[in-house]
């Protein structure tokens, strides 16, 4: 029973912790945020960050390696033949992950983001897609199907950065639903 109450203690602290550095990542870049900013904002101790973090940048990587972790758990959940009968289902949880993460997300993406989440990101879905396309479609050219997943990842990310942008007024299954009308009606040069 402690050792729940301590999770629970620790999860909210952290996400607390997480919705102050995004706050502040609004006004100024991350190199100009200082644990004392964030103590105070979050108003706890600093003695408490270092419970948690070692500094200002350990937190962002860490924050950044949880939604990498969510994001690669929700790709990994479906087969390869899942996704090619209906590729939305991926996108809905993606849209979702999305949704719940806005306030960081919008930071990590945007125009002073974080070159290396987005990097990290794109190698992820990189290995998914590649691998999953690789089993579904025999494709006659290595050259389109690396091509053709640079310009669906590039599309994916630029989607939710529109979505994000204009205020999130479509839910993640219009989304989804659009997403996969894109995906399916592109990948018919794969098998040309």
């Amino acid at each position: 029973m402690a050792e729940k109450t301590l999770d629970r203690r620790v999860r909210k602290t952290r996400a607390l912790y997480r919705s102050c550095l995004a706050k502040l990542l609004k006004e100024k870049k991350i190199q100009e945020i200082s644990v004392r900013e964030i103590s105070e904002l979050a108003d706890l101790n600093r003695g408490t960050f270092y419970l948690h973090y070692r500094d200002v940048f350990d937190l962002l990587d860490q924050i950044e390696t949880e939604l990498l972790d969510d994001l690669n758990e929700t790709l990994l959940k479906y087969s390869p033949e899942e996704l090619k009968e209906k590729p939305s289902l991926v996108f809905q949880e993606v849209y979702t992950l999305v949704l719940e993460n806005q306030d960081i997300l919008e930071i990590l993406m945007g125009d002073n983001g974080d070159l290396k989440f987005i990097t990290r990101l794109k190698e992820i879905v990189k290995k998914k897609c590649l691998d999953d396309w690789m089993t579904l479609f025999s494709c006659k050219s290595a050259q389109y199907s690396e091509a053709y997943y640079y310009y669906m990842i590039s599309g994916c990310i630029g989607l939710a950065e529109y979505w994000m942008q204009t205020g999130m007024k479509e839910s993640p299954a219009e989304l989804a639903e659009l997403s996969e009308k894109i995906l399916l009606d592109g990948i018919k040069i794969l098998g040309e």
